[in-house]
């Protein structure tokens, strides 16, 4: 047994294991880099130990001082363990989309939590990284990590993670997969890789679906702590100094309902429980482990545990009134009360005119925020109200004039949401009595509505089997 002077000796060392059933299929072996072996339960236990370090040594941070950061959980976690074990005070800032279980994880190292809005421009002053740069301002004795533009971060995973997975595989690493992030992870380690392999190594990047770093319009994803988020009304998008983009070789694009379906996979097939993160990454590395052959190894990081996010990827409830979950045998859902998957809506943006909405199919049209291209869905979190074209076209009727006005002038409020696979009794529930409309999500996506009435009709009404639904896999 290793005897630790301190918790933080223990940080790194973490095991490879081989998915044996999960990737039972696939040509190539898949061995999985679990982080959630070290003290704080993720990835970022080195990054923030490399940084605290080396801030130390520079003496950024003095003894008794404050420790600050903006993330989405795990660095704040790491950073707060730090804290406790060597006195100092800690300051988290988190978005409103971190799990509940993050937040009372952060609160029970001691840290002060200050949660604030997570969906804003990158120019906002109550964007995440603004808030923590500002706080450590104005703190004495405060150091901000920064992790995002921080070079102890991919340093940390230079002489640790790299050299980790280099040496227990004997150099046989052919490939790594790694979803990316802040960058650090895959710049120090893929880099690393490269380097010790004379260049063979190849880097893969899980990345959600929309994450502008695979090429996505940067709209909103469900897996936490990955890819890169843009909002629409940014002015100019950075790229975190810690992600070096030339150590990528190539990206896999992974949408929501994969990556949850394989989180749950992992858990309930290799014992495994990994956050959504890792859902991606391992989904991604069945990818490429499946073009390879028996001579090539694939080494896929999965970034923490799945005990953070437990009200989410694992909770059925939560998954339903999403749309991420389909199937309900022998209870009616929001999809018996609509007879069939819905049609597509196509969103509106907000910078549109009311000429724009006169041609728009349905009765109800959600308006979102605006970006590039015309996606037949959009994200609810985008979807700032609604039109109706019926009314839009009986007032240009009457005021010919008025085609030309702003469509924002328009809005309705937008309506409740109830996801394609929740029970109707659940989602009538939360609609107003009477002949109220909601969207229906499928991926978190708006893709259709349904009344009230239709929903209450349908009560009561066992459905007939029915084929389940794609994410129904994810049960």
């Amino acid at each position: 047994m290793t005897l630790h002077e301190s918790l933080l000796d223990a940080v790194g060392d973490t095991p490879l294991v081989r998915l044996t059933r999960i990737a039972s299929g696939v040509p190539a072996p898949v061995y999985a880099k679990v982080e959630f072996f070290n003290p704080a339960g993720s990835v970022k236990d080195r990054a923030a130990l490399g940084m605290v370090l080396a801030a130390e040594k520079s003496g950024a941070l003095a003894p008794g001082g404050v420790i600050v950061e903006g993330t989405s959980g795990n660095t704040g976690m790491a950073l707060a363990m730090i804290a406790a074990q060597r006195g100092y005070r800690s300051i988290v800032v988190v978005p409103d989309r971190t799990s509940p279980e993050k937040i009372k994880t952060l609160k029970a190292y001691g840290a002060e939590v200050v949660v604030t809005t997570g969906a804003l421009p990158r120019e906002h002053p109550e964007h995440v990284r603004n808030v923590a740069a500002r706080l450590a301002a104005r703190t004495p004795g405060a150091w901000y990590a920064n992790q995002y533009d921080n070079p102890a971060n991919p340093e940390a995973h230079r002489t640790t993670t790299g050299p980790e997975i280099w040496a227990a595989t004997g150099g046989r690493i052919t490939h790594f997969v790694v979803g990316v992030g802040t960058g650090g992870t895959v710049t120090g380690t893929g880099g690393f890789l490269k380097e010790a392999s004379g260049g063979q190594v190849r880097v893969i990047g899980a990345d959600p679906l929309t994450s502008t770093y695979s090429g996505g319009d940067g709209s909103p994803y469900y897996v936490e702590s990955i890819g890169h988020y843009l909002h629409p009304q940014t002015a100019e998008d950075e790229y975190p100094e810690s992600y070096d983009q030339s150590v990528v070789d190539r990206f896999e694009r992974i949408g929501d309902r994969e990556s949850i379906t394989m989180v749950r996979r992992l858990a309930r097939e290799e014992g495994i429980l990994a956050g959504g993160s890792a859902g991606t990454a391992v989904a991604a590395a069945l990818r490429v482990a499946a073009t390879l052959t028996p001579d090539d190894l694939v080494v896929v990081l999965l970034p923490d545990s799945g005990r953070g996010y437990l009200s989410k990827y694992f909770d059925d409830d939560w998954l339903r009134r999403f749309g991420f979950l389909e199937d309900l045998p022998g209870t009616p859902t929001v999809a018996d009360a609509l007879g069939d998957r819905p049609a597509p809506l196509t969103a509106l943006p907000s910078t549109a005119t009311v000429a724009d909405a006169l041609t728009a199919a349905g009765a109800l049209v959600p308006v979102r925020l605006p970006r590039s291209g015309d996606n037949a869905t959009t994200d609810v979190s985008e979807v700032i109200g609604a039109v109706r074209p019926d009314a839009l076209r009986a007032l240009v009727a009457r005021d010919p004039s008025a085609s030309a006005a702003p469509l924002h002038d328009h809005l309705l409020p937008s309506p409740p949401a109830v996801g394609i696979g929740e029970p109707v009794d659940e989602a009538a529930a939360r609609l107003a009595t009477g002949t109220g409309t909601a969207w229906v999500l499928i991926d978190g996506r708006v893709s259709g509505t349904v009344t009230h009435d239709a929903l209450r009709r349908t009560t009561g009404h066992v459905p007939p089997a029915r084929a389940a639904g794609p994410a129904s896999r994810a049960t």
